[in-house]
Parts: C-alpha cells; sequence; structure tokens
C-alpha cells in the first residue's frame, strides 16, 4: 500500500509538539463543523431530526430493500420542507430504468433538493441499473442537474470487491461526481492509507469521512434489525467487526479516532473536508456528541 506523502513544511519532525496539536484541533473543528448526519427511514426519525438536529447541519437518508425507495423520497422531501439540506441516497439497482430516474429526478428538484449520493446499494437489479456507474451516466444526461453528487468509497475491503478494484471506480465515475463518501472503518492508519492511493491514482475529489456516531451494540443490532430481515441479515455480515469494536472495553471511541484522522485532514493533500456521521437513528445522540466536542475545542 502507498502511504500519502506529507508536503514539505509539515512534516511532523519539522515541527513542535504545541504547533502540531493546534493544526490538528483546527482540522477536528473543520470537520466537526462541516457534518451530515446518516439516518434510516423510519416512522419516527422525522420527529428525532426536528428535535435534535439544527437545520444548518445537512441529513442524508438512506435506501434499502427493506424500507424501499419510496421512503427514501418521501423522507427526503418531508425534511427539505423543513429546511434542511437533505441528501437522499439513490441506490443504482433499486432504480428500474431512465424514465423512472427522470421522474425522480423531478421529483427531487421540486422539492429543492440539490445533491444525491450514489451507491450501487445490495439489491437484486429491479431493471436496467446493474451498478452505480450505468445510473451515473444516465444522470449526466439530463437535464436541471443535481449540483452535488457522491458516490461510496471503501477503505476497509469491500465484502465483494477487490480493493484495486474499488479504487479503479472511483475513477471511472470521477467526471460523474463532485466526491467522495467513505464507508465505515475504525482505524485512522487504514484512512491515512486508503487517501494516500486514491491521490496517488488522480483521484481528487473532495471526501466526506465516514464514521459511527455515539451508539451502543445493542441499539445497533436494534436498527440493523428494523431495516427489515432480508437487509438485516446483509448488514450484519458486512459488519460483523463493527460490533467487536463498538462493544471492546478500551476499544474504539469516535473521539480517538476523530483526532488521529484530524492530523491526516490537516495535510493539504488530503482533501477530506467533512463528515459522514452513520448516525443508526441516534440522532439526539450524536449531536450531543458533536456539541461536546465542539465546546472542547479552542
Amino acid at each position: 500500500m502507498s502511504t500519502m506523502k506529507i508536503p514539505t513544511g509539515v512534516r511532523r519532525s519539522q515541527r513542535g509538539p504545541r504547533a502540531q496539536r493546534a493544526t490538528r484541533e483546527q482540522a477536528m473543528r473543520r470537520l466537526l463543523e462541516h457534518t451530515r448526519y446518516e439516518v434510516l427511514p423510519t416512522a419516527t426519525t422525522e420527529d428525532k431530526v426536528l428535535a435534535a438536529v439544527p437545520t444548518d447541519v445537512a441529513v442524508t437518508v438512506t435506501a434499502s430493500p427493506g424500507k424501499g425507495l419510496e421512503a427514501t423520497l418521501t423522507l427526503s422531501e418531508t425534511l427539505a420542507g423543513h429546511g434542511y439540506a437533505v441528501v437522499p441516497h439513490l441506490a443504482a439497482r433499486m432504480v428500474r430504468d431512465h424514465a423512472e430516474l427522470v421522474d425522480i429526478r423531478a421529483r427531487l428538484r421540486a422539492a429543492g433538493i440539490s445533491a444525491v449520493f450514489v451507491p450501487g446499494g445490495d439489491a437484486e437489479p429491479a431493471g436496467d441499473y446493474t451498478d452505480a456507474f450505468s445510473l451515473l451516466e444516465d444522470l449526466a444526461t439530463l437535464a436541471d442537474p443535481f449540483t452535488h453528487v457522491g458516490i461510496a468509497g471503501y477503505p476497509e475491503s469491500h465484502p465483494t470487491i477487490a480493493d484495486d478494484l474499488t479504487v479503479q471506480a472511483m475513477w471511472d465515475k470521477r467526471r460523474h461526481a463532485t466526491h467522495v463518501v467513505s464507508n465505515l472503518t475504525f482505524d485512522a492508519a487504514t484512512i491515512r492509507d486508503w487517501v494516500g492511493r486514491m491521490r496517488l491514482r488522480g483521484i481528487t475529489m473532495p471526501l466526506l469521512l465516514g464514521m459511527p456516531g455515539p451508539i451502543d451494540r445493542a441499539k445497533l443490532l436494534t436498527m440493523a434489525t428494523k431495516i427489515g430481515v432480508g437487509e438485516s441479515t446483509r448488514f450484519l455480515a458486512k459488519h460483523k467487526g463493527t460490533f467487536a469494536r463498538l462493544a471492546a472495553p478500551g476499544g474504539f471511541t469516535g473521539e480517538r479516532f476523530l483526532r488521529d484522522c484530524a492530523t491526516v485532514a490537516a495535510q493539504p493533500t488530503a482533501g477530506i473536508e467533512g463528515l459522514h456521521v452513520f448516525t443508526f437513528n441516534q440522532v439526539a445522540e450524536t449531536e450531543a456528541w458533536r456539541q461536546g466536542l465542539l465546546s472542547e475545542l479552542p
């Protein structure tokens, strides 16, 4: 694996501990101030967001086979109506064809939604789109396009796709996307090396760093179950390490992970512009956690 090069003038050996800490804290504040929350479209999600999330925090709405794309679109429209910047997930395999894509684009733009996230999705193809790239190509041909289009990145190995292919996929999609959203990871060194590989490959899009919000294992399992039986099975299979690391005493903590990643984000070549926080619908707890961290920074 290639390691991202640190530009001359900001190498650790050339800066004192106090300067390093100040730079890291500035980067951490920037990430926390440019955070968006991922939520699942359940019956209580709207009320949870309204009760806890300020409207200057963007909200992304997932799409899953268990809930169907309609649940994603409806909640996105509702939250946009409350003044939030909303980013619906348009899982490619859940969209039937070009005609449905045209309808979705028109519907979301009418609601004032200007950003989408386009993963391939876990569902069996509902029609013409077998992957994210094919939908992105069609999306780029439509009038009144979305101004922000996110694609998925995988710092950890994808369950079914080789690491080199996931990096190549980002390169292939770069003409149709504005930024990359990283999937869950728990190791800042993995982020550093992965970002280095991206940038060396010529993938220059800004990155939103994916990380879990503050949630205990029992609540995470509950939320996984709410997605739907089939989807829950896939979720658990893909994120076995998530539960072990969240539950282990002295193991993963979001604050430590974020501080370590802030060191990476402080490098100008990293291009990490904010956080994509997987809340698992623990919205109030996540916002309290973010505000608490901000209050501790200079």
